[in-house]
């Protein structure tokens, strides 16, 4: 009797148990976690707030004028009409851009390449007519205040 109350566990045999289940809401553990930081939101949104006024504005030509804009608005040679094209070129530019290429990829079948360029190019210029905008806005908002 004295033996069995004496026995000896060996204790590197133990069961390791599992932890709780994860649910659908934790973050599970990874070795990378990429969270979004405030600046590359605003820069997300200043691309898509500048590819939207290109829109807006150019749909806004169309509708008054019943034409669609280009760029060969500013091939009148000196005139205010042409001083005039330039702000909306400005800011319609991303839109004109991708429809023209898109069009030129449909029609011509154009290279990817040349697309893919130009798609680089517009959203560049669609970056920083949105920030060009956002600054504009929050000066008129301290302006306000």
């Amino acid at each position: 009797m004295a033996r069995a109350a004496t026995r000896r566990f060996n204790h590197s045999l133990r069961i390791g148990w599992r932890g709780p289940a994860a649910f659908a809401n934790d973050r599970g553990r990874n070795a990378f976690e990429a969270d979004m930081t405030p600046q590359s939101l605003q820069m997300l949104l200043a691309l898509a707030l500048g590819f939207a006024v290109a829109g807006l504005c150019s749909s806004a030509y169309q509708l008054a004028t019943s034409r669609l804009p280009s760029f060969s608005l500013l091939n009148r040679g000196p005139s205010p009409a042409a001083f005039a094209a330039v702000p909306l070129l400005m800011v319609a530019a991303p839109f004109l851009i991708m429809r023209n290429t898109l069009r030129g990829r449909q029609l011509e079948g154009r290279r990817f390449e040349f697309v893919f360029l130009a798609t680089l190019i517009a959203g560049f210029w669609s970056l920083m007519s949105g920030m060009v905008l956002v600054m504009t806005l929050q000066a008129c908002a301290l302006l306000l205040a």
